[in-house]
């Protein structure tokens, strides 16, 4: 024999329909279907109220919430999230509580429930793990310490143009000081790009950058005509591992970020292109909380450097005890009466040799030395890259308005 089974709503309608035959009293109607009278009057009353749609279970939710967030504060977030599609709640909170210091905001968590409920947190994907990065370490300890360059990943615009971005950054803020979209990665140009830097920041110690053409080359000591200039003014190169891009990781990171919020996808010229990049520094300097620095702008930390581009480039500085030798067009110079080979990027330079041994010397470029001269046999062998030192007695100048690149009208 099957269990009786009964609905909760039919049996309500049975109630209301016997109360309504006059057949039996209240009392007696709530005895025989076993509820109370006050579940009885209840019934009653919603099924006048209401009709057959009474006597459904209604929602148990409470009707108000006293820890709702107000609409005032959902709109806030929403209104920084429409600003920065980008950006997720960290980023959103910290740039609320810097606008309004004073004002009670809600916990993370609450910032992400409202982008959920808004729909505007696309599904989590599975992240990549990434290499912990290795050698070559640098210290950037204060701005100007280190930059970073690189080339973005070569696209084209909407009528065809490639656009090369040059992007250099400085390690220890982050800030962004030069994106350009360029059209090809030449030496003139990534110069031009770095004079302009250069005059407008002042010169770092050191800047990191990959093996690419134009900041390397296979040549010794891996110098390329670049590096060769940026040596003669003081800031040393200093290369990742051919194919290890994790080494300059923060600068790839930051690629990933302006691809999403400028080429994706890209516009429709090369100028367009260029503006959108304009933009992009504006705000990832200025208004872009950055996790890596405390929720704190690289505007907040970023500051000139002291040394200043010279207006005349300065000749190497060599001691007294070394042989110098000027390099010539075809990248050699003449040594005990013949010519040796060392490098077509020192064209011009003066190089340094001094005796280290017998028969055994050493050849510098500046205060970089490049490679082990062995005289009987005339071979050159390269000395191992190192990482340049960065100057312990270099501090960031301290400008009196305690904002310098907005006074000066330079902003990176």
């Amino acid at each position: 024999m099957p269990w009786t089974q009964t609905d909760p709503v039919n049996e309500r309608m049975k109630f209301v329909v016997a109360m309504q035959r006059g057949d039996l009293t209240m009392v007696d109607a709530c005895r025989q279907f076993g509820i109370s009278r006050k579940t009885g009057y209840k019934i009653l009353h919603r099924q006048q109220a209401l009709g057959p749609e009474g006597l459904r279970d209604l929602p148990r939710a409470p009707r108000t919430h006293p820890n709702q967030t107000s609409p005032d504060v959902e709109g806030a977030v929403l209104r920084v999230r429409k600003t920065y599609p980008t950006w997720g709640s960290k980023k959103i909170l910290a740039t609320l509580l810097r606008r309004e210091p004073d004002s009670e905001w809600p916990a993370r968590s609450t910032v992400d429930a409202i982008l959920k409920r808004a729909g505007l947190v696309p599904p989590r994907r599975r992240r990549r793990m990434r290499h912990p990065s290795a050698p070559p370490h640098v210290d950037a300890r204060a701005p100007n310490d280190v930059w970073t360059m690189d080339y973005k990943g070569w696209f084209r615009v909407g009528d065809g143009t490639r656009c090369d971005p040059l992007t250099i950054n400085d390690a220890f803020s982050r800030a962004s000081l030069v994106c350009r979209a360029m059209v090809a990665p030449k030496t003139d140009d990534v110069k031009k790009q770095l004079e302009d830097a250069f005059r407008r920041f002042g010169l770092p110690s050191a800047i990191l950058s990959d093996n690419g053409t134009p900041f390397a080359s296979a040549g010794i000591g891996g110098l390329s005509r670049l590096s060769v200039w940026m040596l003669r003014l003081g800031v040393h190169s200093i290369r990742i591992e051919p194919g290890k891009p994790e080494q300059n990781g923060k600068h790839e990171r930051f690629h990933e970020t302006l691809k999403a919020e400028t080429a994706s996808p890209p516009r429709a010229t090369i100028g367009a292109q260029q503006n959108a990049f304009t933009r992009f520094q504006a705000i990832y300097n200025e208004e872009r909380p950055h996790e890596a620095l405390g929720m704190k702008l690289p505007a907040e930390l970023y500051d000139f450097s002291p040394r200043q581009m010279p207006a005349k480039l300065p000749e190497h500085e060599y001691a007294s005890d070394m042989e110098l030798r000027r390099v010539r067009t075809d990248g050699s110079i003449k040594w005990a009466g013949k010519m040796l080979f060392v490098g077509e990027a020192l064209e011009g330079e003066v190089v340094g040799l001094r005796q280290v041994d017998d028969e055994v010397w050493s050849l510098s470029l500046g205060p970089m030395r490049l490679a082990t001269l062995h005289e009987r046999s005339r071979v050159l062998v390269p000395t191992p890259e190192e990482v340049s030192p960065m100057c312990p007695d270099t501090d960031a100048k301290d400008f009196e308005d305690g904002d310098g690149w907005a006074e000066s009208g330079a902003t990176p």
